[in-house]
């Protein structure tokens, strides 16, 4: 609820908490009434602020933006200010601005203890709709303005756990007698599924083969709205069932069909909706198997690619030029940074990576397999986790590892030991990542474009490349190698940062 009900009036605390209530309601009443529901408190004589708000799922909203702490005046909001003027229901048509869509208005006091005006909600629906609710039976008329009255006094219990009620769900009316009363269309078609071709009106849910019955009694007996999902035949249904109660109303049968002698005479039937769940479910399913069957192959992937590392450890071990084991190492560096995106997407389902886990993860490959026992060199990492795509993750660990090898074997070969840094840094809509060391820096004569190191020639065509990005060295207290590139979106959402 908007800070906007502190201004409204001399409401207490407890009126307030009324107010809260009636506006953890509202959804359920807004998808059955196929209306937008605003709660409208009075600031002052001739103005009235929005201070809740309620848009259906089973149609398509007056009000598609959030209009929730908007102020109005008395001349852009009439009824609104009658109804808190008079303390009555007030209704009328009116004209939703910009588009012009013509709007049926129903204005209705909200009333605390000794009838003290607490604000008024506002029923707002389209022509259309009201001209086809009002086309619709008798008893279904009559259950949404029950479910509406009950929303007024407070009497609606457990309906913060509801799912939506949607514009292709079912919906029928059953009586205190636990007949039905009513039955929409939509849930006249969804039990033919199940082979129930007759019409559903005045049969009672227990000649139903279904868990209605059972669910209809539990909601009379806890007097508060349930839901549960059942299995229909092959058919996987979500079932909702709101108590309806109507003051003054004579029960007839309700004893007999509850078996209790000791229940209120107020409940006056049951609104039961269904939503087939079945496509939604087979979908889920099909995607499981598909993550399983992803991940599964990364899995395998990662696994080969060590297996070729572990041959060309072999190879390396095997071979007596010095220059010939160190490609081969620098190969299986190359191999295993690979394998780091591999197993993580293994491991997980999400379609992006933490590129600061795979950091590590490299560092840590960079520490036991490269750095030499008598170099007494430290390897740190700092920054954010930065989630990107997988391609761009891999194009990472790639450049990582590169320009982490090559600080290792050019920046300390006159120098005992120093540290090598990895940072990473998040921009808002780029990445940096720079790999800072202590050594002994660039040779006087050094030229980036001219330079033959292959890990420094990679590096430049995975950045230019893939990343569509810049690189550049730069020399101060040792040599600081910076990648700049934008983030690349992944069915249009950006890659997002995790601040530490």
């Amino acid at each position: 609820m908007d800070d906007v009900v502190y201004r409204c009036g001399d409401l207490t605390e407890e009126d307030i908490a009324f107010l809260q209530k009636i506006e953890n309601d509202m959804p359920i009443v807004a998808d059955v009434s196929r209306a937008d529901l605003l709660i409208y408190g009075r600031v002052s004589p001739n103005r009235a602020a929005v201070v809740a708000q309620a848009r259906p799922h089973s149609i398509a909203p007056i009000h598609p933006e959030l209009v929730v702490g908007r102020t109005m005046t008395a001349a852009e909001e009439p009824l609104v200010c009658q109804a808190l003027g008079r303390g009555r229901s007030v209704h009328g048509n009116r004209t939703l601005i910009p588009d012009g869509a013509p709007v049926l208005q129903e204005v209705r006091p909200i009333c605390g203890g000794e009838g003290k005006v607490l604000g008024v909600l506002s029923i707002e629906t389209n022509l259309i709709e009201h001209e086809r609710h009002h086309r619709r039976s008798k008893v279904f008329q009559r259950a949404v303005r029950q479910l509406q009255e009950m929303l007024l006094r407070g009497e609606i219990e457990g309906a913060q756990q509801l799912s939506p009620f949607g514009e292709h769900d079912g919906i029928m009316v059953v009586d205190s007698q636990g007949q039905i009363r009513y039955a929409s269309g939509i849930a006249t078609g969804l039990y033919r599924r199940l082979g129930y071709l007759d019409s559903l009106l005045g049969k009672r849910t227990s000649e139903l083969k279904t868990e209605d019955e059972a669910l209809v009694v539990r909601a009379w007996r806890e007097k508060r709205c349930l839901e549960e999902e059942t299995q229909e035949g092959h058919r996987v249904w979500i079932k909702k069932a709101i108590p309806l109660i109507s003051h003054g109303e004579r029960l007839v049968g309700l004893r007999r069909f509850l078996g209790s002698p000791s229940l209120e005479p107020r409940l006056v039937g049951v609104l039961l909706t269904v939503h087939d769940e079945t496509e939604v479910r087979r979908k889920e399913r099909e995607l499981k198997v598909k993550s399983a069957m992803i991940q599964e192959i990364h899995h395998r992937v990662k696994n080969n690619l060590q297996v070729i590392a572990a041959l060309l450890r072999m190879q390396s071990r095997r071979s007596e030029s010095e220059e010939v084991r160190r490609a081969l190492n620098d190969s299986v560096a190359r191999i295993l940074s690979v394998a780091v995106v591999h197993e993580f997407f293994a491991q997980q389902e999400a379609k992006i990576i933490n590129i600061r886990d795979v950091s590590q993860r490299i560092v840590n490959h960079t520490r036991q397999g490269i750095l030499q026992p008598d170099k007494r060199i430290r390897l740190t990492l700092s920054g954010p986790g930065i989630y990107l795509p997988a391609q761009q993750a891999t194009t990472c660990a790639l450049i990582i590892n590169e320009l982490l090898q090559n600080a290792v074997e050019h920046g300390y070969e006159r120098k005992p030991g120093g540290t090598i840094s990895v940072n990473l840094r998040d921009d808002g809509d780029r990445v940096v990542i720079t790999v800072v060391d202590d050594g002994q820096g660039l040779p006087e004569d050094f030229s980036l474009e001219q330079a033959d190191s292959l890990g420094l020639q990679i590096v430049q065509t995975l950045v230019q490349d893939d990343l569509k990005g810049q690189f550049e060295l730069r020399e101060g207290d040792g040599v600081s190698a910076i990648v700049t590139f934008p983030k690349r979106t992944l069915g249009g959402e950006e890659a997002w940062n995790e601040r530490e």
